[in-house]
């Protein structure tokens, strides 16, 4: 079993999360099915009738793909192989609303034979040999498990990227961009750095370098007349990841691109998640999306952390685990904002359906531990470590929470906010919140927040990073 140390785990977590939730933000635009906008929301719709926050094809083949990684089988092998068609075929037989030309063709001709893994290369490989046309961008959108399942084998990589890509697509240059782009993942998740050419030594270099370093000199839209083909989008993802500052920066632009615009962006959501981490996912956009088969965004974390892990959990079962046992016999902790009396701030032996109408959580949670809320989507998670040095950015995530509860609050909504003792996670969050609805200082609004927690102690390092990084982000007022 691999052991990742925390911001690798949250980068692993990313390439998931980050792939669904871009997919979601592309579904309203593709094709020009909705005019684009400056900043792309989760309106629905598309070509497949999607709700709001729903994720399309793309997500839905990685979840069949990841639910098979995530019990640590080698992607490489007969049984894994065989594992992933099945769930394809599953998917396939649930009438999605969506699904690219390639991939029905070969789904619909394997559809009631019980078709192996064998069975779907040869279909494609014969489609291909009738049409040499199945080089379309639909293994593509569905790669990031692969470099998850594989972390520090490049040619682990290379070899499942290409046979997983065969199922569908026959197309050598389809497996390819496949071979790129998970090891451009696999670099991100364990550097945390952006490289898309170190998988140029198992691909032809001479044919994808120049290709890269065009990417890099136009926008995304230069390429969204053709990016249905596997290579135009994997450029245009490419062309918005390396222009990014920010996961945010980098989903916008690759939507703004146009085209195939639910894909490009999940193709690069992807390599963004693994780079910035899924906790610099923006909370607004966690908690809408969802899919097939019924997950939201902690499945599509639980399915990562699993994957990378080889399978394997942590000493408390986490994440498969129902509760997290080292939170047993916890003291209740309900306590008042000092400034807001509709927040409570208070420790996870207080969490229990009813404490409030929304609830913040800021510690891992067992599957029964979450939701609370009678609406799944006003039970929030973030991803935020209590020790030194483990976090990809801590004050943005702080920021993010308090910016959730200040909506939340502005929906309506009471709202519990806890991590696990209320003794450091809780009281930073919630002096960022009595910081960004006052103007006052965070150095202040820690202080009534410790007024009303007696128990608080947040970590000093931690505190004085806030206070740092709150001076350049406006959130002293």
């Amino acid at each position: 079993m691999r052991r990742l140390n925390a911001r690798q785990a949250d980068r692993a977590a990313g390439a998931l999360l980050g792939a669904a939730v871009a997919d979601a933000l592309g579904v309203p635009y593709e094709y020009g099915s909705r005019p684009l906008e400056e900043q792309p929301r989760m309106h629905g719709g598309g070509l497949g009738g999607y709700a709001p926050g729903q994720w399309s094809d793309d997500t839905e083949m990685t979840v069949c793909l990841a639910r098979v990684a995530a019990t640590g089988l080698d992607l490489r092998t007969e049984d894994a192989l065989n594992a992933i068609a099945d769930g394809f075929r599953g998917w396939y037989a649930d009438d999605p609303p969506d699904i690219g030309t390639q991939t029905r063709r070969v789904l619909g001709e394997a559809a009631g034979r019980g078709g192996t893994a064998a069975d779907l290369t040869g279909i494609a490989a014969r489609l291909h040999a009738e049409t040499g046309r199945t080089g379309g961008n639909g293994s593509l959108m569905r790669t990031a498990p692969v470099a998850l399942a594989h972390l520090g084998d490049p040619a682990a990589i290379a070899g499942a990227a290409r046979a997983v890509s065969a199922l569908t697509h026959h197309d050598p240059v389809a497996g390819d961009a496949c071979v790129l782009w998970c090891s451009a993942i696999e670099h991100a998740v364990r550097t945390g750095t952006l490289d898309v050419r170190s998988g140029l030594p198992h691909v032809d270099a001479a044919f994808w370098g120049p290709l890269l370093d065009q990417a890099e000199r136009v926008g995304p839209e230069h390429y969204a007349g053709n990016n249905g083909w596997v290579v135009a989008a994997l450029l245009a993802a490419w062309s918005a990841v390396s222009r990014a500052s920010s996961y945010v920066d980098g989903v916008v632009r690759a939507v703004d691109g146009g085209g195939d615009t639910d894909t490009v962006a999940a193709i690069a959501g992807a390599l963004l998640g693994a780079r910035y981490g899924g906790s610099l996912v923006p909370a607004r956009w966690r908690r809408l999306v969802h899919g097939w088969p019924g997950l939201r965004a902690r499945d599509l974390v639980r399915l990562a952390l699993l994957t990378a892990e080889g399978g394997g959990t942590d000493a408390d079962g986490w994440p498969s685990a129902p509760v997290i046992p080292s939170y047993a016999g916890v003291p209740e902790i309900v306590r008042a904002h000092p400034d807001d009396g509709g927040v409570l701030l208070g420790s996870v032996g207080a969490l229990r359906p009813g404490v409030a109408d929304a609830v913040v959580s800021l510690c891992r949670l067992g599957g029964k531990q979450v939701p609370v809320t009678e609406d799944p989507r006003d039970h929030v998670e973030f991803w935020l470590v209590d020790q030194e040095d483990a976090n990809n950015d801590v004050a943005a995530v702080v920021a993010d929470a308090a910016e959730m509860v200040k909506t939340l609050r502005e929906e309506g909504k009471s709202v519990f906010v806890h991590c696990v003792h209320a003794q450091t996670r809780t009281p930073l969050v919630a002096a960022a919140y009595g910081s960004l609805v006052t103007g006052s200082s965070f150095t202040e609004s820690l202080r009534r927040v410790r007024n009303v927690l007696p128990a608080a102690s947040p970590r000093s390092s931690l505190v004085r990073l806030l206070r740092q990084a709150h001076d350049g982000r406006g959130l002293d007022g």
